[in-house]
């Protein structure tokens, strides 16, 4: 019964509090709503500067908010004109009629010259002419104005004109929206004597004999404080405290009261809210020292409604007004999070450049094999003949004698005759003499083959040039394009900040006696740590290895190895050590395979390819047919496979690629099968994609599971679905991928599967490179010896990885 009520209190507060956030984030959306979208944050700025006054008579404020709306929100001019009169009329009436007659005056002039295209250029002089004509008609009507009520003039117009400039830059931080990055100092300088000139309007404004004026303007300092430090907080002290002094000079020490809370409080900003608040406190204490003790409890009060009104602000609030102060540690974060974006957007853009040369490199690389250079000189005989035959031996009455009854005799004479002409030497004198006997117009014929070596031998080197030269540029391209690549991955590796592992690595390794001079984390994510370190040895003796590793693997809970050493070969020389996530789980491969007939070209072709994010990929690809040209097929889908892997591509489109590539590349009805077998190192599952191959099989002990899937060889259609089929592999599974050549190969043998699972259970060895030569000779034999197809087999055993040093605990001794 408790239990099923405390369950039901239990929902019943989430509930309560569901709705409370719901509440909260909707009076959000109203208030910002109801201030920046429909402007009345405008309208209470307005009726606030328009009470404020400097000087007792001087207000250089009203007009230069106007001028500043006029500029940026046109629309919303009119309506804040009428609060900022308003405001003027709540101090006194001749304020209001100076308000009045000088923004009446500034819209005159604003509104002849609205079509200038540099109207922001004249708003200062016409801010400066609204401000000095009405108060000197209205200085005039009382009289001849003295030299001290011209010098008031003159400054007010000044001061109008300046501060038109600061609202500039301040009025567009009052819309959040358009915020931006960062805040420079002056735009921060800016908006604090907007918010200084804010709070003189609220000058007389008191609560419980506590100024409002000095209420907000301490808690500026306390947020500001908090936020920036102490050189943002002794800024917005002095600025604040000059401007409300000048408002009120009997509160002109309260201008040292603010700077120096707010240096106090800057200073002491790592106690958190608490320790602003204290730095604020000694401040009001130290200043009410000098000034009247009458005035020490209301400067209290104040300080105290600051302190609390400082205390209740939200911290969302806090953190959103730090991205925009330069120096704090959003701001900083902010800034990481953009160089972030503009990192992987650079990293991205080069690494299509490097692609690009690549395909450029492949474009000029030579089509032509080396097994071909027999076929292509036989090539360039048959044109050389053909040119001197069409001279000769054409209009001869021997022509059908020669090269219909005697074709093989005759191109075998003429051959020798080219071959001793193209080596630069006179013909050898037993094939000139055979020559002759066979030929009547044997003369002529060898004249001929002269004049024509030195246009074949010519034509000859001009291939050779342009083979070479296409070859180099292919080379540089190729090179360009690896240096391209380099450089994006460079990009891409940041040093990340992990301040709790980072002190935790030093502290372990200082304590084990092992002298640390730099350590960089670079990513501790699971299965992808990447760090380096800096160290000293005297000797070194594998310590990383056998000590740091193992280390790193008990404080980061997974298994850390060292992936490169550089070690200096002096005594107390500097070792450079780089370590990184073991795999989980290891692989070891087994590869047999036979051409046809015993030859020495398969139409099989085999990868085993190490991806990264810890993947293992097999393939076997069978090109349609056998000999060469299969040859080609496989490797070149195989190559593109690789590629496209390597790149981080879905399997699935990889091979969507591959396929249009190869449907696309030529017309000739040339066809690959591809199997692949995905193995994920860090859990061991398994994704098969199989393209027209045969099933592959999974022994587990005495079990042998069947895996298979249906789809036609790549290259025969464009489009087609890709059927993946995914297994759970466990520590001690062994894989076999076979070609269709294993399967087609056994003869007399009714039921394959049976007999090949039967041959695969029974083997008393578990090394796959043992399996799989021990299939391929098992399935020969049936043959007789003979081998009748492409046979391939990738044997791969997965197994659980045992590190060689194992881990040490960090507080081994503190358990002792």
């Amino acid at each position: 019964m408790i239990n099923s009520i405390s369950r039901a209190e239990t929902k019943a507060l989430g509930v309560n509090q569901g709705l409370l956030e719901k509440l909260r984030i909707r009076f959000s959306a109203q208030l910002k709503s109801l201030l920046l979208e429909k402007g009345w944050l405008f309208f209470l700025v307005g009726f606030l500067l328009g009470r404020a006054i400097i000087l007792s008579v001087v207000s250089p404020f009203a007009v230069a908010f106007l001028a500043g709306i006029w500029l940026i929100h046109r629309e919303k001019a009119a309506k804040v004109m009428l609060a900022v009169l308003a405001g003027a009329i709540s101090y006194s009436v001749t304020h209001g009629v100076f308000i009045m007659l000088a923004m009446t005056l500034f819209i005159f002039m604003a509104g002849i010259f609205k079509n200038f295209s540099k109207q922001q250029v004249l708003l200062p002089v016409f801010v400066f002419f609204s401000t000095v004509a009405p108060r000197l008609f209205i200085y005039s009507l009382w009289g001849q104005l003295s030299s001290y009520e011209w010098m008031l003039m003159l400054v007010e117009g000044v001061l109008g004109t300046v501060l038109v400039l600061i609202f500039m830059q301040s009025i567009p931080l009052l819309s959040p929206q358009r915020f931006k990055p960062a805040l420079k100092n002056e735009e921060i300088v800016c908006l604090i004597i907007l918010l200084a000139s804010i709070l003189t309007g609220t000058i007389g404004w008191e609560v419980y004999n506590a100024s409002i004026e000095q209420i907000f303007s301490r808690y500026f300092v306390l947020l500001l404080s908090f936020v920036g430090g102490a050189a943002i907080g002794s800024t917005v002290g002095v600025v604040a405290g000059l401007i409300l002094s000048l408002a009120n000079v009997a509160n002109l020490y309260q201008m040292s009261l603010l700077a120096f809370s707010g240096l106090l409080g800057g200073l002491l900003k790592e106690g958190n809210k608490v320790g602003v608040s204290i730095g604020l406190l000694v401040g009001t204490f130290l200043i009410a020292i000098y000034a009247d003790v009458a005035g020490v409890i209301p400067s209290l009060t104040e300080t105290s409604i600051a302190i609390v009104l400082f205390l209740i602000t939200p911290s969302g609030w806090i953190k959103k007004l730090s991205r925009y102060i330069p120096g704090t540690t959003e701001h900083s974060n902010e800034q990481e999070q953009y160089l972030q974006k503009v990192r992987n957007v650079t990293a991205k853009r080069v690494e299509q450049f490097s692609d690009v040369f690549e395909a450029l490199s492949k474009s000029f690389s030579s089509v032509e094999e080396t097994d071909e250079d027999g076929i292509n000189a036989r090539r360039e005989t048959d044109y050389f003949l053909s040119q001197v035959t069409e001279k000769t031996c054409q209009t001869c009455f021997m022509k059908e004698r020669c090269w219909e009854q005697q074709f093989d005799k005759t191109y075998s004479l003429m051959e020798n005759l080219k071959n001793d002409l193209a080596d630069g030497k006179e013909p050898n004198h037993k094939s000139v003499r055979d020559f002759e006997n066979h030929c009547v117009k044997n003369k002529k014929v060898m004249d001929t083959m002269k004049d024509e070596i030195s246009f074949f031998e010519a034509n000859k080197k001009l291939k050779k040039q342009v083979m070479e030269s296409k070859r180099f540029v292919a080379d540089q391209l190729q090179g360009v394009s690896e240096v391209m690549d380099d450089f994006a991955n460079e990009i891409l590796k940041e040093r990340e900040h992990h301040e709790k592992q980072e002190m935790e690595i030093i502290d372990t390794l200082t304590n084990m006696g092992i002298a640390l001079e730099k350590l960089d984390i670079y990513r501790l994510e699971k299965g992808n740590v990447d760090l380096e370190m800096t160290l000293s040895f005297y000797e070194y003796h594998g310590e990383g290895s056998k000590l740091i590793a193992p280390v790193l693997s008990d404080i980061l809970n997974e298994m850390i190895i060292v992936k490169k050493e550089d070690v200096s070969p002096f005594p107390n020389g500097y070792c450079q050590l780089v370590f990184g996530s073991a795999k989980e789980y290891v692989v070891d491969t087994g590869i047999a395979n036979a051409a046809k007939g015993g030859g020495l070209v398969s139409g099989d072709s085999y990868r085993t390819i190490e991806l990264g994010e810890g993947k293992y990929a097999m393939a076997i690809s069978d090109g349609m047919g056998n000999g060469t040209r299969a040859n080609e097929e496989s490797e070149e889908t195989l190559r593109l496979l690789q590629q496209i892997l390597h790149t981080g591509i879905p399997e699935s489109v990889a091979i969507k690629s591959i396929n249009s590539i190869l449907s696309l590349r030529t017309t000739d009805e040339m066809y690959a099968t591809l199997d692949l077998a995905v193995i994920n190192l860090h859990n061991a599952s398994v994704k098969f994609l199989k393209i027209g191959s045969t099933p592959s099989l999974i022994k587990r002990g005495d079990e042998i599971i069947k895996v298979e899937a249906s789809n036609l060889p790549m290259g025969i259609i464009q489009e087609f679905d890709v059927d993946i089929v995914g297994e759970q592999l466990r520590s001690g599974d062994i894989l076999i991928m076979m070609s269709d050549g294993i399967l087609d190969g056994p003869k007399h043998i009714e039921n394959i599967d049976m007999w090949l699972k039967r041959k695969i259970r029974n083997m008393q060895t578990d090394d796959p490179q043992e399996m799989a030569d021990l299939i391929l000779e098992e399935v020969v034999r049936t043959r007789g010896g003979a081998i009748e197809d492409d046979m391939t087999v990738i044997v791969a055993k997965v197994t659980k990885n045992s590190p060689q040093w194992t881990s040490i605990p960090v507080y081994a001794d503190q358990a002792q």
